[in-house]
C-alpha cells in the first residue's frame, strides 16, 4: 500500500496551511479579547474564503461548493483546527443533509449558502434532549398549507449569524417521525431566548431559540417525514470527522509551540527540553499525534471508498472519541511545559486547551461514542475495529 500523499494533496495541504496562517491567525486575539469577531472581520474572511476557493468544501460544484472528497476535507480541517477561537467556523460547511434537498430548495437555500450569501444553523439539542434525540419535544403539526412548529432548541451553533435554521422536530410529536424543516429566522414565532456564555471565546455564538406556533409551508420539509434521524446521523458522521481533523491540527500546533518553547527556555544552564521530564512529555505528545493522524487519514480515505453508512457511523464514532481525548492530553502537556506562560490567554496553547475541551462534548459526548462503539462490537464483533 502507498500511503504517500499525492502531489495534488500536498498542494492542498500547503494551501490550507497558508490560508490559516495568513487569513485566520491575525484575528485570533480580536476573538479572544472581544469574545467573537466583528462583522468587518467576518466579511474579510468570507471574501478571502471565496478568493482561495475554500467555500462549501463539502458540497458539489454544481451546487456552488468545491466538491472536496472526505479526505480532501480532512486535509483542510486539520489545518483549520490550528486556529484558536474557532475562527475556522467563518469558513462555512453547509449542513450535509441539504444535499438531499429538492432542486427548488437548493436554489433557495443550498446554492446561495455555498456561495456565501446565506448561512445555515442546525438545531437538534434541547434542554432535556441531547445525546438521545428521541427525547426531543419540538414538534410539527399539520395545518392548512403547511406545518406548525413548537419547541425550544439549545446550543444552536452560529445561530447568531445564520439567517435560517434546520430544525429537527417530531411530526405529531411522534419520535418515530423525526423530520427536518427549513425555518427562516425572521418568521413570526421564532424568538431568541438567550445567548449563554461558554468557557471558550468562540468566533460566533450558540444561542437558544423558541419556536412558538411557527408556520412553514409544505415545501419546507428536507427529505421526507421520518427521515430526520438518518439525515442527522449522516450529518454527525461529517461533523465528527471534521472535529477529529481539527483536534489533530490543534494538537499539532500545541505540540509545536511547546517544543519551540522547550528548546528556547533556559533553566539551570540548559534548555528545559534537555530535562527528561520535558523530553518524555514531548515524546508522548508526538506519539499520540502520530497515532491519531494515522487513524484519521486511514478512515477518511476509507469513507471515500464506501457507501456503507452504518460502518462509517461506527468508525467515525471511534475516531471522534480518540482524537478529542487525545487533543485534551496534548494541550494539557503543552500548558504544563510552558509553565506560567502556558496559563496566559495570549498564548495559543492556553486558548487551544480551552477551545478543545468542548470536542469531548458536542456532536456526541465521549460517553455516547463509547456506547456506539460497544454496541457495534456486540452486533458485528471486534472485527469492525480490529479487522482492518
Amino acid at each position: 500500500m502507498d500511503f504517500n500523499l499525492s502531489k495534488e494533496h500536498l498542494e492542498l495541504q500547503a494551501k490550507a496551511k497558508e490560508f490559516v496562517e495568513q487569513v485566520l491567525f491575525p484575528h485570533e486575539m480580536e476573538c479572544e479579547e472581544n469574545d467573537g469577531i466583528s462583522r468587518e472581520t467576518h466579511q474579510k474572511i468570507i471574501d478571502a474564503t471565496l478568493e482561495w476557493g475554500f467555500n462549501a468544501p463539502n458540497h458539489s460544484k454544481a451546487d456552488g461548493g468545491q466538491g472536496f472528497s472526505i479526505f480532501e476535507q480532512t486535509l483542510l480541517n486539520e489545518q483549520l483546527g490550528k486556529a484558536t477561537g474557532a475562527i475556522w467556523d467563518a469558513l462555512w460547511y453547509p449542513s450535509y443533509p441539504m444535499r438531499f434537498a429538492t432542486q427548488a430548495q437548493k436554489e433557495e437555500y443550498l446554492i446561495p449558502t455555498c456561495q456565501g450569501k446565506r448561512r445555515d444553523a442546525y438545531a437538534i439539542t434541547e434542554a432535556d434532549a441531547g445525546s438521545d434525540p428521541t427525547m426531543c419535544l419540538t414538534r410539527a403539526d399539520k395545518v392548512d398549507g403547511g406545518w406548525k412548529i413548537n419547541g425550544e432548541k439549545w446550543f444552536v451553533t452560529i445561530g447568531d449569524i445564520a439567517d435560517y435554521i434546520l430544525v429537527h422536530a417530531h411530526v405529531d410529536g411522534d419520535p418515530a417521525k423525526p423530520t427536518v424543516f427549513f425555518v427562516e429566522k425572521d418568521l413570526p414565532g421564532v424568538e431568541l431566548k438567550r445567548t449563554p456564555l461558554y468557557t471558550h471565546h468562540f468566533a460566533f455564538k450558540h444561542p437558544e431559540y423558541i419556536f412558538n406556533d411557527v408556520i412553514v409551508g409544505e415545501d419546507k420539509i428536507l427529505g421526507e417525514i421520518g427521515q430526520g434521524y438518518d439525515m442527522t446521523k449522516d450529518w454527525f458522521v461529517e461533523a465528527r470527522l471534521g472535529i477529529a481533523a481539527r483536534c489533530v491540527g490543534g494538537a499539532i500546533r500545541a505540540a509545536e509551540e511547546a517544543n519551540k518553547f522547550a528548546a528556547e527556555r533556559m533553566a539551570f544552564g540548559q534548555p528545559v527540553r534537555d530535562f527528561q521530564a520535558i523530553e518524555f512529555m514531548l515524546a508522548d505528545m508526538g506519539v499520540e499525534i502520530m497515532a491519531a493522524k494515522s487513524m484519521l487519514y486511514r478512515l477518511s480515505w476509507e469513507i471515500d471508498q464506501t457507501t456503507d453508512r452504518k460502518r462509517n457511523h461506527a468508525r467515525a464514532a471511534a475516531l471522534k472519541l480518540h482524537c478529542s481525548e487525545m487533543v485534551g492530553r496534548v494541550c494539557d502537556k503543552a500548558v504544563q511545559i510552558l509553565g506560567g506562560r502556558g496559563y496566559m490567554r495570549e498564548q495559543a496553547v492556553e486558548r487551544l486547551w480551552r477551545d478543545t475541551r468542548v470536542d469531548r462534548i458536542w456532536e456526541g459526548t465521549s460517553e455516547i461514542q463509547r456506547v456506539i462503539v460497544s454496541g457495534q462490537i456486540k452486533k458485528r464483533g471486534l472485527d469492525i475495529y480490529t479487522g482492518w
